[in-house]
């Protein structure tokens, strides 16, 4: 019989030079005390701790000792604590366990044979000896489920991914911490408190308006105030017109209510990159540059279960966990995060729980997922301890859905006199141009010394921006990288203000939170949300007359309406022509309930998510893998390239060296431009761009990329003045 190992053999992990390592109890130890922490936010601290104390047991073989010391030995670790919490009868730990390296797998079903992925496929396994873990962990401790939490299958799927973040979470923290020799540089940050008294002394100046129009915002975020710090937890929508001063206001309830509510953070979820970009930039400067985090999705790295090489640990460690007071991230990350199965996206969900959550542009959410999201929503309010806010200045009327799918929750109103607030806040007038060519559009954008056209393809932009008078001219697309976004919107308000040329063409990343005001605009045919998005930037501070103030809405001669588009287009119409005042709340509610009449309710989760878990899939229970690869908020996933213009170059070189962190990534992202796989293949195929890090690219032929106007849509055709 072999001798008994004492613990310090059975080692979990080993710096890169080998003078360090780190045994598996302490592992073990440690991430269970954080993953416990993490649960208790929701009340699942028992099972967190659990599986921090099974999900590494399989290390203890003696097969992962060798592979360990570099001998080519394949293992799976991680299906050894997974059975073992199975056989405790506490399927949600062995759920997070299984996925903690390769992903929360499919549940499967009872037939499944031992060489499948899905949970009841590996609880079939035969898994290598690693008794030792009886010796080192002699008694487990008892865990229950939180008891708020519903026996439904979309709450236990909800459930287990939140509990797996906590493992997740834990595990990356602990390991990054023994890696680099000393606690991992995370957290740090100034307590809500101290934020909240921040943004008191930002406002302080605001307190005596001598315009009626900013009497009227100090209104509104007085109301928001006033509701932040007595209102309960729960749903709400903030419902205020363009001009409104709505990202302060949503941002002073939010902290109010956090440090009420004794909430840990505050995460403002966006719809388009252009307004993280300023909306992030805002509040670091109320906030503080240290205390606000902007998401990047550059790092997605997935751990494979037998994985034991330190630097690509390192690069793993980098993804964010949301562990900051105010986080600005993107509908599409927060919402495939809450869908997903990956590590790299799940590891921050459990930092969600008794947070404050603004859902900013509400209208913007995608119809093919709306569903999925209300849902989402309504878990995080019920059995999370979050306060959402529906944030927008036209609301999609959500309630239907949220009746139907979460019919305890009651919807409260942050400024609930909204019919007066449209009307003090009607800045613009509304006009059918019909049909227009691009030279049409040239022709009324060169007769005003300052206009806004909004369009719905990028590849219009640079065909009228070729037709326009060159001075003032500016281009926007999301095919520009938000370090040059920035630069040109900054000359863009101050050519506004001064009164010089300014003709900016722009797809619709334009229209929703970003601050410019324009004397007039062209909105191409689209749904009405995006018409009173458009006439948002028009006479945005009411100094010029109503009547003056024009919106012409175009339908572009000669081009196919884009099926996307076409369905808001054909309600806007039915609306437009039965109300007077298209900017109205019924006129607005009329709108998104006529369009999801147009649409069909199959339209609004055209994935299935939620029958998949509801009934399974193909005989499939409790179906992650299988959700997390079809759930997508936009249609094709996109691509991260890099632009190394200024100091994108040297922060690509540093990545190449291997010096990945968090930091990195962050200032990376004011780099990048995401793309759709067809346009990186055209790019790969021109021997234009190469790939670097974690499924992103970098552009290594720079005459493709203007930072006036931005990546070229076709490689072939990168040198013309507009790409």
């Amino acid at each position: 019989m072999e001798p008994a190992r004492t613990q310090t053999h059975f080692l979990a992990h080993q710096t890169e030079d080998k003078t360090r390592a780190q045994t598996i109890l302490e592992h073990l130890q440690g991430t269970a005390a954080l993953a416990q922490d993490f649960g208790a936010a929701f009340g699942a601290e028992e099972q967190a701790r659990l599986a921090g104390l099974l999900h590494d047991i399989g290390k203890y073989s003696e097969a992962f000792q060798k592979r360990l010391q570099g001998q080519a030995v394949t293992v799976d670790h991680s299906t050894a604590g997974a059975k073992e919490a199975f056989a405790q009868r506490q399927l949600e730990a062995a759920f997070a366990v299984a996925g903690h390296h390769a992903g929360l797998p499919d549940g499967g079903a009872a037939t499944d044979s031992p060489e499948g992925s899905t949970l009841c496929a590996r609880m079939k396994r035969t898994t290598p000896s690693c008794d030792a873990w009886h010796t080192e962990l002699p008694a487990l401790p008892s865990a229950r489920r939180p008891p708020q939490i519903p026996p439904d299958n979309l709450s236990e799927a909800f459930y287990i991914r939140m509990l797996y973040s906590c493992l997740v979470d834990a595990d990356f923290l602990d390991t990054e911490t023994f890696m680099q020799g000393r606690a991992a540089p995370r957290g740090g940050y100034d307590s809500i408190p101290v934020l909240f008294q921040r943004l008191q002394q930002y406002i302080a100046p605001w307190q005596n308006p001598t315009t009626p129009l900013n009497q009227k915002r100090c209104e509104i975020l007085e109301q928001c105030l006033h509701a932040g710090q007595t209102g309960t937890s729960g749903l709400y929508t903030l419902t205020v017109p363009t001009g409104g001063g709505k990202t302060i206001s949503s941002l002073a309830f939010a902290l109010a209510h956090a440090q009420a509510a004794h909430k840990d953070r505050v995460i403002y979820v966006i719809p388009y990159t252009s307004i993280i970009d300023q909306t992030a930039e805002i509040f670091r400067k109320v906030l503080g540059e240290e205390n606000v985090i902007e998401h990047h999705s550059g790092a997605d790295y997935q751990v494979n279960g037998d994985q034991t090489d330190p630097s690509f640990y390192r690069k793993a460690l980098a993804a964010e966990n949301w562990d900051a007071p105010v986080i600005v991230t993107t509908s599409v990350q927060f919402f495939e995060s809450l869908y997903g199965n990956r590590s790299s996206r799940c590891r921050k969900l459990h930092n969600i729980a008794n947070s404050v959550v603004i859902f900013d542009e509400t209208q913007a959410l995608p119809d093919s997922c709306l569903l999925p999201c209300v849902e989402a929503i309504g878990q995080l309010v019920q059995y999370y301890r979050v306060t959402a806010v529906l944030c927008t200045a036209t609301q999609p009327a959500l309630q239907p859905l949220f009746a139907e799918l979460a019919p305890h929750l009651s919807i409260r109103e942050i400024c609930p006199d909204t019919q007066a607030l449209y009307s003090f806040f009607c800045r613009t007038t509304l006009c059918q141009a019909g049909a227009l060519s691009l030279e049409d559009l040239a022709v009324r954008m060169n007769a005003q010394p300052q206009t806004l056209c909004v369009v719905n393809r990028r590849a219009t932009v640079p065909e009228l921006g070729a037709l326009v008078a060159p001075e003032g001219r500016y281009c926007l697309t999301t095919l520009l990288c938000p370090v040059d976004r920035k630069r040109l919107l900054h000359q863009i308000r101050s050519r506004l203000q001064e009164g010089l040329p300014c003709r900016v063409i722009s797809t619709s990343l334009i229209e929703a939170g970003v601050d410019v005001d324009f004397p007039a605009a062209c909105r191409e045919e689209a749904g009405l949300d995006s018409i009173l998005q458009t006439a948002g930037r028009c006479n945005r501070e009411g100094k010029r007359d109503v009547a003056d103030s024009l919106v012409s809405v175009f339908r572009l001669e000669g081009v196919r309406p884009l099926s996307s588009i076409q369905a808001g287009a054909d309600a806007a119409h039915n609306v437009l022509k039965q109300c007077s005042d298209p900017a109205s709340p019924q006129a607005i509610e009329a709108y998104f309930t006529f369009y999801r009449t147009l649409k069909g309710k199959a339209s609004l989760d055209v994935h299935g998510v939620l029958d998949a878990f509801c009934k399974g899939i193909q005989g499939c229970m409790l179906p992650f893998a299988w959700v997390a690869e079809h759930f997508h908020l936009i249609d094709s996933p996109t691509v991260t390239l890099y632009i190394p213009v200024d100091q994108g170059q040297s922060l690509i070189n540093q990545l190449r060296a291997g010096y990945a962190s968090r930091s990195l990534y962050r200032k990376l992202g004011q780099y990048a431009v995401n793309i759709y796989p067809d346009h990186l293949k055209n790019l790969l195929d021109a021997g234009a761009a190469t790939p670097l890090d974690g499924g992103s690219y970098v552009l290594t032929d720079l005459s493709l990329y203007s930072r006036d106007t931005g990546l070229a849509l076709q490689a072939e055709t990168g040198k013309a003045l507009f790409g």
